[in-house]
């Protein structure tokens, strides 16, 4: 499934909003900016920030990929109204990164319960 275009932050001045704008939150290895949208009836929205840092095309694309399956395997629970615009940290080691090492450090970041193991 691919996101929907409303889900998504395109525009530099979207993420540049977030980061001047909305909240900062830390994990071991992902910083999250969240900014709430004006009108809280809005899907939630995602952005990612994965640079050139983060290793080669390929490491760079898996850590987009197991970004937005978490998103997508709990759409139903983030809070809509919201800009997130998540930034791996320089540290992240992609090949040693599995989406339950994802989801184990997005879900509290995000004030997620966890739902049935993934």
């Amino acid at each position: 499934m691919k996101f929907a275009p409303e889900r998504r932050l395109t525009e530099r001045k979207e993420f540049l909003r977030c980061y001047a704008s909305g909240r900062r939150l830390f994990s071991r290895s992902f910083v999250v900016f969240v900014l709430r949208r004006e009108n809280q009836e809005l899907p939630w929205r995602l952005g990612m920030a994965v640079t050139k840092k983060s290793g080669s095309a390929v490491w760079r694309n898996r850590t987009r990929r197991l970004i937005r399956e978490f998103f997508r395997l709990e759409q139903s629970d983030i809070r809509p109204g919201r800009d997130y615009v998540v930034v791996p940290k320089r540290g992240l080691v992609p090949r040693a990164l599995a989406l339950r090492a994802v989801r184990d450090e997005l879900l509290p970041l995000l004030g997620l319960r966890a739902s049935a193991p993934g």
